[in-house]
């Protein structure tokens, strides 16, 4: 049998041995390839696509473990400080019309009549008004934030009502689960601009940074009694209002309130000899010749900033001069030696 010489091969067999040639390079191309880009900085990435990132599920699930971390901490901030709300201040809209106090002591008188332990419960006719907003200012410098805040909103008022008069119309009684008497605010046309004022100053007071505002919803109404004012009614066993009490009212008409004017008021701070709230500054609404009060508020706001201005400038030198004179400063040595050597000058002139 002949061996086959190097030029003796057939021309498939040729062929056959060329492609696997040509894989086994291919190969090792692919392999020399892999090895020269293990090397290389960025030889983690996961190659799936042209534009594919690094360790991607990974980044995900540390950035979603970051905003949770966030956003429990906004949570615990923002109950924090719900939990620390506690209004001390409000807006209130001052119950002028004599027809309705006069309505209003009545029914407490009638109520008064059929227990007299109810007496304590009611609330003075000076202090009838509608809260439009309640609030938290815990300084003079948040005070006249407040001021500030008010001042600002005489102009949305009078967008809003557009030159119109609000009157507000009282009639009937309802309670907040028994515990607080109020005369209802009847329907109409007044509700709408009613609520969107009150909305007006719950954002523009907001804006300013002060806590304003509550978790229910605005529901207008003139309170004339609570039982939280004689909390040892409970101890005898008035624990609620009795409807009885005022069924004769539940569709009396109270009269018409022409809204003049809108008070910041303090809840904690002695009333006045009326018997209405401690006002910290007004705003007259719908009266053409309400610039001079306005004016007045603009002159007692700018005394407040300038009396606040001087009292940290006498507190800042008072701190200062306290530093100064502390041991160990060198200040006071350094002031020492420069008499020192002033006095040594004049008496060389001399």
């Amino acid at each position: 049998m002949e061996r086959p010489g190097a030029g003796g091969m057939e021309s498939s067999e040729c062929e056959n041995v060329s492609k696997e040639k040509g894989a086994f390079e291919e190969e090792e191309f692919e392999a020399s390839a892999m090895d020269s880009l293990i090397d290389m900085p960025f030889a983690t990435v996961d190659i799936q696509d042209e534009c594919a990132i690094t360790d991607v599920p990974h980044i995900n699930l540390e950035r979603s473990k970051e905003n949770e971390r966030i956003s429990k901490n906004q949570i615990k901030k923002k109950k924090k400080k719900q939990k620390d709300y506690q209004p001390n201040y409000f807006l209130s809209i001052p119950i002028t019309n004599k027809e309705i106090t006069r309505g209003i002591k009545i029914l407490q008188n009638a109520i008064i009549q059929q227990d007299k332990q109810l007496a304590k419960a009611m609330i003075s006719d000076g202090s009838f008004h509608i809260t439009l907003l309640v609030m938290q200012l815990l300084n003079e410098e948040e005070v006249n934030i407040g001021i500030g805040a008010l001042l600002e909103l005489k102009p949305f008022i009078e967008e809003i009502l557009q030159g119109e008069q609000l009157i507000l119309p009282f009639q009937g009684i309802d309670t907040f689960g028994n515990q607080v008497g109020f005369v209802k605010l009847a329907e109409g046309d007044h509700i709408n601009p009613l609520l969107e004022i009150a909305e007006t100053a719950k954002r523009t007071f907001q804006e300013k940074g002060i806590l304003a505002g509550e978790n229910r919803g605005f529901k207008p109404h003139l309170t004339f009694m609570k039982l939280s004012k004689a909390p040892w009614l409970r101890k005898k066993g008035v624990k609620k209002i009795d409807p009885e009490f005022y069924e004769k009212f539940i569709s009396h008409r109270f009269g018409e309130e022409m809204v003049h004017r809108i008070d910041l008021c303090s809840m904690l701070k002695k009333k006045q000899s009326n018997g209405y709230y401690h006002c910290e500054s007004s705003i007259v609404i719908g009266d053409k010749n309400g610039g001079e009060p306005d004016d007045a508020e603009l002159v007692r706001l700018s005394k407040r900033l300038v009396e606040n201005a001087v009292l940290k400038a006498v507190q800042q030198y008072l701190e200062e001069t306290q530093n100064k004179s502390k041991p160990g400063d060198g200040s006071s040595v350094k002031t020492q030696e420069a008499d020192r050597n002033g006095t040594d000058s004049d008496n060389n002139r001399k």
